[in-house]
């Protein structure tokens, strides 16, 4: 066997190798993302089996002692604080492009004629473009997750219908003060046009204020205004179709009734899934009644974050965070009070009670 192409082809598959089980790691134990760890490891198992006839050849030709670029320590890879999502993204991106551009060379390599009988370099221009769209997927997720981290407490949705006619960013500004996590926009009946200035002015004041900015249903909206997230229900866009839409650090809910709705939700790609309605809800008419029992079952089943919604008040809402939920989405339990700051207080107030009142049974 030659030993110059065998000499490259072994660095550059055990810089492959590496890149591959760090981004795997990532994905296992930073992410806890089963699918992607699961891919990433497809893709290093492929390499091992592609160059399985090589084994032997590759290790009586390795020289690490006299290897200039070990002698140098020029490729030491990516030193980073993983804990931050902007660390996180950096060491994907740094190992992301080791392993692609290590694939490439082996590529070049095996259509050397010399190689070529044992090496398919379709194979490795094929794994090259499978971890595109790995390291693609590894970036969106984590780029959506500080946004997601921020999502329990309490998620007020501005109904402009309910609101009817008062001022929103004052509204707006009263939650925030209130101490909420999130506020979506919905709005079922007013011209883009209209909504564009309003959204534009509530993500400015959410983003000042550390607080999510989510906008019901409108796709173009929640894009030109670079909304933190878009909430679909069952009638909208289907998830994939959206995500494809969206910037990958924009997060995605889904509204759900049933088990089965929740679990394909978590499949498409939602970032967190609102369901409901627990209880009666006077802002949304023919609304389908779910209850706890079906909410402590749903946390059983799928592992995204999931949001309690529907006729949640001040006397019920210390019942849905004992059945576990960490965010609750209102309406008219704020809304509908005329001191809209103290309503929110007065239910996070109470969702901090139960929540201790349980981390101490």
């Amino acid at each position: 066997m030659p030993r110059l192409p065998l000499r490259m082809i072994d660095a550059n598959l055990n810089r492959c190798s590496e890149g591959l089980r760090v981004l795997e790691d990532v994905a296992r134990f930073l992410l806890n993302d089963r699918e992607l760890s699961q891919r990433l490891r497809t893709l290093r198992h492929g390499l091992a089996r592609e160059t399985r006839s090589l084994s032997i050849g590759l290790l009586t030709q390795r020289d690490a002692e006299h290897d200039v670029g070990h002698l140098h320590a020029k490729d030491k890879g990516p030193t980073v604080k993983a804990t931050s999502s902007r660390g996180l993204l950096d060491l994907v991106a740094a190992n992301a492009k080791r392993i692609e551009e290590s694939l490439r060379v082996i590529e070049e390599l095996a259509k050397l004629p010399e190689m070529n009988s044992m090496l398919n370099c379709a194979s490795f221009e094929q794994t090259r473009f499978n971890l595109y769209a790995v390291e693609r997927e590894l970036m969106s997720r984590i780029s959506r997750r500080d946004k997601i981290e921020k999502l329990p407490g309490l998620y007020v949705i501005l109904d402009r219908q309910f609101l009817a006619g008062r001022d929103e960013l004052e509204i707006a500004s009263q939650v925030i003060d209130g101490g909420a996590t999130a506020i979506q926009l919905r709005d079922k009946k007013s011209e883009k046009g209209e909504l564009l200035l309003l959204a534009q002015n509530l993500k400015e004041l959410c983003s000042q204020a550390g607080v999510l900015f989510m906008v019901n249903d409108h796709l173009d909206l929640a894009v030109a205004v670079a909304a933190d997230g878009l909430h679909v229900g069952q009638k909208d866009l289907p998830l994939p179709v959206v995500r494809t839409q969206l910037p990958i650090d924009t997060i995605i809910g889904c509204s759900v009734t049933t088990l089965s709705q929740a679990i394909r939700a978590q499949d498409d790609g939602a970032d967190y899934i609102a369901l409901g309605s627990m209880f009666p809800t006077t802002t949304k008419k023919k609304a389908i009644i779910v209850g706890l029992d079906t909410f402590k079952e749903l946390k059983q089943v799928v592992s995204v974050p999931l949001v309690a919604i529907g006729g949640i008040n001040q006397h019920n809402i210390g019942e849905v965070v004992a059945a576990g939920a960490n965010t609750v989405a209102v309406i008219s339990a704020v809304l509908g009070e005329k001191d809209v700051r103290r309503a929110v207080r007065k239910l996070i107030a109470e969702m901090n009670l139960v929540r201790e009142k349980c981390q101490n049974q």
